[in-house]
């Protein structure tokens, strides 16, 4: 994810331990009673401000005190609070204050619903202080620190609003009482309850554009056109998926200039908008579920591809943007960025594999200009300095100074801790661009479009010249390296990078084996999953944003390569590490988290200020599922494979339902000897290895 070019030591405000209910474009952010306070990174965002940073209820002045709380879906939850000073004496607690949350596109709605079980009656003030101060992300994400409440602009009985420039925000309370001052407003309710009764009141906050949607404004899907998906087996696996696909769904925008386009927004709460490479990962992922949100991803990025040469934005013709952000949102980099070396390599890889699992040719056959515009851009533009290699260099003074997923600062060092200066060439991107440049070949060839024959040529000149340069060695042997910096020196450090070079075709049968036991060691595989660095390099940190730390989707990809090129081994390690950890997350993976040893015994830690959901983290477990099943679609060859693998025995018995592959259902069962049961519709032939 992107940090901010300015980031500097201010730390983030911490969101671990925050309660995040979401449906995109907004989330609501609150303790684990329920209370939103001025703090951090607590409030009500939507489009990239805090639209309310406080929604605090009190019964008499006193706070209920916590004693449960639950998530019941993405935007759904539960807040249970003893009122003590109320009710029978003795030990038990006899009232309390229950609240239901439930986030939608447009704001929150709370139920607060005050219970007596008392033996007589009780009386009491329940009152709900709110406050608006429309931070942006940016803001909120660089220190955490709240700003001063604005004065409500016309309060009136049951209901108060505040005017944030291009916001508003409506906050209706029927019955209650309201008193405003300059920071904020309270609403109030006089109660009186007989015993064994209960008392209800609806809190709605609604968010609303004063002039209208921006153009980069994006707003919430209807859905992402999949079956629901039920996995029976280990429960571990059928939670993490059913929280999983929840999320997904929760996190779906669609985009203005065509609204039955649908992409996943890249996480909560700072990046509720379209990126790049993220919502190209998390709709590769999902392939399994169908090709409706692969249409919209891809549809949505071609509507915005580079157009012109400009250096403040880093646009090219041809070039899959990186990020989009509504002006007023703060944000250090352009509203329009294209600051990523990878996202149009992974663009035309997720227009070949939707083909493959099914995308209508009609509707492929649309994107084959952007296609061909996107594959210039690979073998001419990307190439800034003629040799031979995609690199990247922020030349605005403003942009990214790293322009792959690990694009913090630090990311690209050598072993011993030094920065790599730039043009950097990502080993990754190089590994991208030749599975997109076969990919793409295999397009035109098939919508009887000339060129294939010049990318098949340059992609076997790039695997040469990629193993001519990439490779080094250290005391354990060969490995690529991540990356070579501005004087063409191979940065030697071992990272994870190494699996994004499986299952692309740039390495050699040799080679993969090397890549996939240098995954294999532990001082990469955590247990937990896949480090960012190697434990053995001088600037390895557990917490490292990308030197150290474990990212879902960074070990989905990988085990995705390993069981791709025939390390089905390594594979279910990696895959059963991110199902060890899945249940210290409440089965909503987090966008990264410490890389610790489970070997060692040592525990599972959160990186505090990480997203959560986050997409291609929640579309993790689909990629796993996939590995495991051994599923592959060429639906154009009229073939689907299932081949479930012995490596993935404690995954079986299992049975996944809710797939789709060419717009039929599919379902797969696999009984404890790794033996697969196919059902679909689908007019193909299937293929199941034994």
């Amino acid at each position: 994810m992107t940090a901010p070019p300015d980031s500097g030591p201010v730390p983030q405000p911490f969101l671990h331990d925050l309660v995040s209910c979401v449906k995109a474009p907004t989330v609501v952010l609150s303790g684990a009673d329920g209370q939103i306070r001025a703090a951090g990174a607590q409030g009500l965002l939507s489009h990239d401000r805090r639209v309310l940073s406080e929604l605090r209820v009190d019964v008499d002045g006193h706070e209920p005190e916590p004693a449960g709380h639950g998530l019941r879906g993405a935007g759904h939850a539960h807040f249970t609070g003893i009122v003590r000073h109320l009710g029978d004496p003795g030990a038990d607690p006899t009232v309390r204050l229950e609240r239901q949350r439930c986030a939608r596109a447009d704001g929150v709605a709370d139920r607060l619903e005050l219970v007596n079980n008392s033996r007589g009656p009780i009386a009491a003030t329940v009152r709900v202080h709110v406050a608006a101060d429309f931070a942006t992300a940016a803001e909120i994400k660089h220190d955490g620190a709240q700003r001063d409440g604005r004065a409500p602009s016309s309060p009136a009985p049951g209901r108060v609003e505040w005017d944030g420039g291009d916001l508003r925000t409506t906050v209706t309370a029927p019955g209650s009482v309201v008193e405003t001052d300059a920071g904020g407003a309270v609403l109030s309710w006089a109660v009186e309850l007989p015993p064994r009764s209960s008392w209800t009141a609806d809190v709605e906050v609604i968010v609303a554009f004063a002039d209208g949607p921006p153009a980069n404004a994006f707003g919430s899907a209807d859905g992402v056109g999949w079956d629901a998906v039920a996995v029976a087996g280990r429960s571990d696996l059928a939670r993490l998926t059913a929280r999983s696909v929840d999320d997904l769904a929760a996190l779906a925008l669609s985009d203005p200039l065509e609204p039955s386009d649908t992409f996943l927004a890249a996480g909560s709460p700072w990046f509720f908008t379209l990126f790049g490479r993220d919502s190209l990962w998390a709709a590769r992922f999902t392939l399994p579920l169908g090709t409706w949100l692969a249409r919209g991803t891809l549809r949505t990025l071609a509507r915005r591809q580079g157009r012109a040469h400009d250096p403040a934005t880093a646009e090219a013709p041809g070039k899959i943007l990186h990020e989009v952000r509504v002006p007023s949102a703060g944000a250090s980099l352009p509203p329009v960025y294209f600051g990523t070396v990878d996202a149009t390599a992974l663009w035309v890889c997720l227009l070949h594999d939707a083909w493959r699992w099914g995308l209508p040719a009609a509707d492929v056959a649309e994107l084959l200009d952007p296609l061909e515009a996107a594959l210039r851009w690979l073998t001419t533009d990307a190439d800034s300095d003629g040799d031979g290699f995609l690199e990247y260099v922020d030349t605005s003074g403003h942009g990214l100074a790293n322009q792959g997923w690990k694009d913090s600062d630090d990311s690209i060092q050598f072993p011993g801790g030094a920065i790599a200066e730039p043009p950097i060439a990502l080993s990754e991107a190089q590994a991208y661009a030749h599975e997109a440049a076969l990919a793409g070949a295999a397009l035109l060839d098939a919508f009887g479009r000339p060129g294939s024959g010049p990318l098949r040529d340059w992609a076997a000149a790039l695997r040469k010249r990629f193993a001519a340069t990439f490779w080094v060695s250290d005391e354990k042997g060969r490995f690529p390296a991540i990356a070579l910096d501005g004087a063409k020196r191979p940065v030697d450090t071992v990272t994870s990078n190494l699996g994004h070079l499986l299952g692309t075709g740039l390495l050699g049968p040799d080679e993969a084996a090397v890549v996939a036991d240098r995954l294999g060691r532990p001082d990469l595989d955590a247990g937990y999953g896949l480090r960012t660095m190697s434990a053995d390099a001088a600037g390895f940190n557990p917490l490292g944003y990308h030197a150290g730390s474990i990212w879902p989707h960074d070990t989905a990809i990988a085990v995705r390569g390993l069981a791709a090129d025939g390390f089905a081994g390594v594979a279910a390690s990696l895959a059963g590490g991110v199902l060890r950890v899945a249940p210290d997350f409440a089965y909503r993976l987090p966008e990264l988290f410490a890389g610790t040893d489970a070997r060692a015994g040592e525990p599972v830690l959160a990186y505090p200020a990480a997203c959560r959901p986050q997409a291609w983290s929640a579309a993790t477990v689909v990629a796993l599922l996939q590995a495991a099943l051994g599923l592959t679609a060429d639906v154009p060859a009229g073939t689907l494979r299932v081949a479930p693998d012995p490596a993935f025995a404690d995954w079986f018995p299992l049975r996944v339902e809710g797939l789709r592959v060419a717009g039929h259902p599919l379902a797969v069962a696999v009984d404890a000897s790794a033996r697969a049961d196919v059902r679909t519709s689908a007019p193909l032939t299937v293929e199941v290895a034994r």
